[in-house]
């Protein structure tokens, strides 16, 4: 096994918590609590990414012995490791939550790879730690599975996010009442091995301001920038750069919400502590994907009465998250001016994004004030039609400009009914759209726009029938399906033959069905 080189900064350079034993508790003047996973009964490999598992050091012959398994469960360290949780709050729906923590995260500790990159190993579902809220510190077969196979896909579109390293069976029942409605049943329990350069969180600079402890947040936001934005730290001109840092975590979250909204991801729960200080996408929980499109509809079932973290009002909650993370660092500006020229950086960052994805996604060398309006108009006709949003788009690059007509999208209706009704307003569209599109310069060739557009608008996205299905095989015992997944999303732009069943659209079946349209917090 390779000889992994730790270098546990965020222990060894922030307070932590005096208290060592297993006991729920309110934590204060610290960052983190030690705690050691909880073994488990009969650990199993089920699934683990090549290309993360290569970053990291590992050969397949180190990930496929069974020390490996043995240690991605908890039941086993390499010299090095440190276990911990996470101290840190936040606002959830809206409202202050106070104290949360790592509940079922734990990490090991932060790796340095041969090329001096940081990378903080975690495993979600590893037991319980401090911060559980009388919860087992679990994690079932169905949420794991899920946040592997997330996690790896949204690297391959090319969104920012958080990697996942392994996916491991505990060979143990976890009792889960899905939807809180009084029906709970026993699962197969499983542990992700999650990857990032950084786990710190909104919340994480939130607790420490709600409770008045100005050091302690002066002492995180200190070594957030030192080790992961040091190029701020060299560039500041005398003082602490938080204005500048502030700034630069708006801008990450404008480029990552961008993104969501490009490829039509729904991450369900917004909260302040599923937010990334790195502006990675984080906690893959009762996320979705659109399938019709539709900028109102949110996959989580505790979000289906207020609708707050709904597809089309995730770049509105991302600024609100910020003013949050905003007020929380206020102690540390001497006004309030750094932090509104941060929130417009936001502003201004999230309108560059969008209008590069629009320019992308239709094919354009720039966009325009009247392309703006234009994408409005078509999503307004896919909303009102029921159409899908994947298939849409990615058909949209068969158009062709001198003669447009409905043929090529055709395929991307869930309703004849609803498509023949639409076509007219569809027809018109189309015709305002080759006009515009032909206005480009002469040297972008009809090839190069419709290699920008492939380039934008993905073949393969997760669906979540898709993953259910995965899910169903995996309960069954086959985990073929799970490799199958992620060998597919590895190439999310690419049409891949023999794979086009993944690119159809949602079958009538999932319509409804619990985990394809329905997922809740511990989905």
């Amino acid at each position: 096994m390779p000889a992994l080189r730790f270098d546990n900064r965020f222990l060894r350079e922030l307070p932590g918590d005096p208290d060592s034993g297993p006991g729920i508790r309110q934590v204060h003047g610290a960052l983190w609590s030690r705690v050691e996973p909880t073994a488990v009964a009969a650990p199993q490999l089920v699934a683990w990414s090549g290309d993360m598992a290569q970053r990291l050091g590992f050969s397949e012959s180190d990930v496929l012995s069974p020390w490996f398994a043995e240690v991605f469960a908890g039941n086993a360290a390499w010299a090095g490791m440190e276990p911990f949780a996470a101290n840190y709050g936040g606002h959830q729906f809206g409202h202050w939550a106070g104290q949360l923590g790592d509940g079922r995260a734990i990490s090991l500790g932060e790796v340095v790879n041969a090329a001096g990159e940081r990378w903080e190993l975690q495993l979600k579902g590893a037991g319980p730690t401090p911060y559980s809220r009388s919860a087992d510190g679990r994690a079932v077969l169905r949420s794991s599975v899920r946040e592997f196979l997330c996690s790896e896909a949204m690297h391959h579109l090319g969104i920012p996010t958080t990697r996942a390293l392994s996916l491991v069976m505990t060979g143990e029942q976890v009792v889960r009442d899905m939807f809180y409605d009084g029906h709970p049943r026993a699962e197969p329990g499983a542990i992700v091995c999650r990857v990032a350069p950084s786990f710190i969180r909104f919340g994480n600079f939130e607790l420490p301001s709600s409770r008045g402890d100005v050091a302690l947040l002066r002492q995180l936001a200190d070594f957030c920038i030192a080790r992961d934005f040091p190029h701020l730290q060299a560039s500041a001109a005398g003082g602490q750069p938080y204005a500048e840092w502030f700034g630069e975590v708006c801008e990450r979250t404008a480029r990552m919400v961008a993104g969501w909204m490009r490829v039509g991801f729904v991450h369900g729960v917004m909260n302040t502590d599923n937010m990334s200080i790195l502006g990675l996408t984080i906690d893959y929980g009762p996320y979705g994907w659109i399938d019709n499109f539709d900028l109102d509809w949110t996959p989580n079932t505790t979000d289906a009465h207020g609708r707050r973290y709904r597809f089309g009002w995730q770049p509105k909650i991302a600024y609100w998250n910020l003013t949050r993370l905003a007020q929380a660092l206020s102690p540390l500006f001497d006004d309030a001016a750094p932090l509104h020229a941060g929130l417009q950086r936001y502003t201004d960052a999230y309108a560059a994004a969008d209008r590069d994805s629009i320019a992308r996604k239709l094919g354009l060398q720039d966009c325009r004030d009247a392309d703006v309006a234009l994408m409005d108009d078509l999503h307004a006709l896919l909303q009102s039609s029921e159409a899908d949003m994947t298939i849409f788009f990615r058909a949209l690059s068969d158009i062709d400009l001198h003669a447009p007509s409905m043929a090529p999208l055709v395929g991307a209706f869930y309703d004849d009914g609803q498509r023949a009704a639409a076509e007219p307003a569809f027809i018109d569209w189309l015709g305002r759209y080759a006009a515009r599109s032909l206005q480009d310069p002469r040297g972008a060739s009809p090839r190069d726009r419709v290699e920008r557009m492939r380039l934008a608008n993905p073949r393969y996205v997760l669906r979540n029938y898709l993953a259910q299905q995965a899910i169903d095989r995996a309960e069954a015992g086959d985990f073929a399906g799970i490799t199958e997944l992620l060998d597919l999303l590895r190439r999310p732009y690419d049409d891949q033959p023999g794979c086009e069943a993944f690119a159809g659209k949602r079958p009538d079946w999932a319509r409804n069905r619990a985990g394809c349209s329905m997922l809740s917090c511990s989905s």
